[in-house]
C-alpha cells in the first residue's frame, strides 16, 4: 500500500509546510506533555506542603526512565519505518512496527515487575528521606507499578503513527491523555476532592494513560489497512535486518535516556541534601524549563520522518534544507524565551507555589537553567538528525559526552565551588560544548553525503 498523499509530504510538499506539518502537531502534542507534567506540580503545590511536591520531584526520575523503552522501539522503530518508507520497502515497515510493539508491551510488563519488587532501596536510590519517602511511594504506585505498560504504549503507538506521517493523529493521541490528567489532577489531589495528594497525581497519570492508549487502538481499527502501522501478531517475525536496525538507532537513544536518568538522580541527591525547600524549588524550576525545552524536543522528532525519508531516498538537498530551516526558526524562538525566563523567573516560580524561600530558591535555579536553553536545542536537533539516519553510534556518543564526561562532572564541580546554586548551571556549561561539537559534526555529516553528487569525470 502506497499512500500518494503522504509521498507528496515526503517528496513534493514546499520544505516550510512540510516541517510545519510534522513538527507542529508533535510541538503541541510535547507542550502539553509539559503542561500536565506542570499540572501535577501545580495542583500538588496548592497544598502548600513542601513534602508532597518534593515527592512529585524525586519520583521523576523513574518516569523519566520510561523514555529508555519509549527510545529504544518508540525512536528506534520509527526511524527504521521511515527509512524503510523511503526505500518502497512495505513489508519491512509492516513487520518493523509490530516488533516495536509488542516488545514495547514486554518491556514495560517487566519495568512494572522489578520496580516493584525493588521498590525501596529504589526509592532510598532517589534520595527520598524519611520525610518524603512514604508519598513518593505512593505517587510511584499509581504511576510505574500500575501505570508503566499505558504510559509506554501510548508513546510508542504516537512514534509508529507519525513514522507515517500522521503527526496530527498521534499528537491528538498524546494530547488527549494530557488533558484528562489535567481535568482529574484536581480531582484527585485537593482536600475539596478525594485529597489524596501526590498518590492523587500518580493516580490521574495511571488513568489518562490509559485513556490515550484506548484512543490510539481505536485509530488503529478505524484506518486498518490504510496504515502502515501494523500490531497484527502474524507480522511479529523479526529478522537480523529488523532487529539490527531497530537496535542501533533504539538502544543508543535508550542508553541517552538512562544517561538523563542519572544526572537527573545526581542532581536530586545534590539538591536533596539541602532540605525538601530545594528540592520542591528544582523541581518547579525544572518543570517551568520543560516548556522551551520540550519545543527543541517536539522539533527534533516531528522532522525525524521527512529527515529519515529523504535520507533514504538520497534526496540530500531536500534534507539539508529541512534541518536548516528547522534550526533557524527554533533558535530565534528559544533565544526570546530565555531572555523572557531569565526576566521573569521569580513571577513564573511564584505561580506554582507562594512560599518565599521556595520562590528565592526556584528562581536563582531557572536563571541558570534558562541560560542552556538555546544551546540544548543544537544538540536535541544533531541527534535528531543521527536517529533519524540511523547513525547510532554518533547519538551514543553525544550522550556520554553530554552527561558522563560533561553534565555530571559539572554537578560536582559546581556544587563545590558555589553550593546549591552552582548546581543550575550544570546544564549550560555542557551545552555549550554541545552545540560546538553538534554544528561541526551535522557540517561534516552533509559534506560527506554531497560528495556522491558531485559530477564524475568523463
Amino acid at each position: 500500500m502506497e499512500d500518494l498523499k503522504k509521498t507528496a509530504l515526503f517528496e513534493q510538499m514546499p520544505v516550510p509546510k512540510a516541517v510545519m506539518t510534522l513538527a507542529v502537531p508533535t510541538i503541541l502534542s510535547s507542550l502539553v506533555m509539559v503542561i500536565y507534567n506542570m499540572a501535577d506540580t501545580f495542583f500538588v503545590g496548592m497544598l502548600n506542603d513542601p513534602v508532597q511536591n518534593a515527592a512529585v520531584t524525586l519520583a521523576a526520575p523513574v518516569l523519566l526512565a520510561f523514555n529508555a523503552v519509549n527510545n529504544l522501539f518508540g525512536v528506534g522503530t520509527s526511524s527504521m519505518m521511515s527509512r524503510a518508507l523511503g526505500k518502497k520497502d512495505y513489508d519491512t515497515v509492516y513487520r518493523s512496527s509490530s516488533f516495536g510493539f509488542y516488545c514495547s508491551i514486554l518491556c514495560s510488563l517487566l519495568f512494572s515487575f522489578f520496580y516493584t519488587i525493588l521498590s525501596r532501596p529504589l526509592l532510598t536510590l532517589l534520595g527520598a528521606s524519611a520525610e518524603t519517602v512514604y508519598a513518593t511511594g505512593q505517587y510511584l504506585k499509581w504511576t510505574v507499578s500500575f501505570g508503566a505498560t499505558p504510559a509506554i504504549l501510548n508513546v510508542v503507538i504516537a512514534y509508529l503513527v507519525r513514522s507515517e506521517g500522521s503527526s496530527l493523529h498521534a499528537s491528538i493521541g498524546t494530547m488527549s491523555g494530557c488533558l484528562l490528567n489535567i481535568l482529574l489532577d484536581p480531582l484527585f489531589i485537593l482536600p475539596q476532592g478525594l485529597n489524596m495528594g501526590a498518590s492523587g497525581a500518580g493516580l490521574a497519570t495511571f488513568l489518562s494513560n490509559c485513556a490515550a492508549c484506548a484512543y490510539f487502538f481505536v485509530l488503529l481499527f478505524i484506518k486498518r489497512g490504510k496504515t502502515y502501522v501494523c500490531i497484527r501478531p502474524d507480522k511479529f517475525r523479526p529478522s537480523r535486518h529488523i532487529v539490527v536496525g531497530i537496535c542501533s538507532v533504539g538502544i543508543p537513544a535508550a542508553i541517552q535516556n538512562l544517561l538523563n536518568v542519572t544526572g537527573m538522580t545526581v542532581l536530586n541527591n545534590f539538591t536533596s541534601s539541602y532540605g525538601s525547600d530545594a528540592v520542591a524549588a528544582m523541581g518547579i524550576a525544572q518543570k517551568i524549563n520543560m516548556v522551551p525545552m520540550q519545543i527543541a524536543f517536539g522539533l527534533s522528532q516531528g522532522i525525524m520522518p521527512l529527515i529519515s525519508y529523504n535520507y533514504s531516498s538520497g534526496n540530500v538537498k531536500r534534507m539539508k534544507h529541512s534541518l536548516t530551516f528547522t534550526i533557524k526558526i527554533a533558535l530565534s524562538f528559544l533565544i526570546y524565551v530565555s531572555v523572557c525566563y531569565y526576566l521573569g523567573a521569580g513571577f513564573l516560580i511564584r505561580l506554582f507555589m507562594k512560599n518565599d524561600a521556595i520562590v528565592s530558591y526556584g528562581a536563582s535555579f531557572l536563571h541558570g537553567l534558562c541560560l542552556g536553553t538555546p544551546f540544548l536545542c543544537m544538540d536535541f536537533i544533531a541527534v535528531g538528525v543521527f536517529q533519524a539516519c540511523g547513525m547510532g553510534k554518533k547519538a551514543f556518543f553525544f550522550a556520554l559526552l553530554r552527561k558522563i564526561i560533561l553534565e555530571i562532572p559539572a554537578l560536582y564541580l559546581l556544587n563545590l565551588l558555589f553550593p546549591l546554586y552552582g548546581l543550575a548551571y550544570a546544564q549550560l556549561t555542557a551545552e555549550v560544548i554541545l552545540a560546538a561539537a553538534a554544528v561541526i559534526t551535522l557540517i561534516r555529516i552533509f559534506r560527506k553525503l554531497q560528495q556522491p553528487a558531485s559530477p564524475e569525470s568523463p
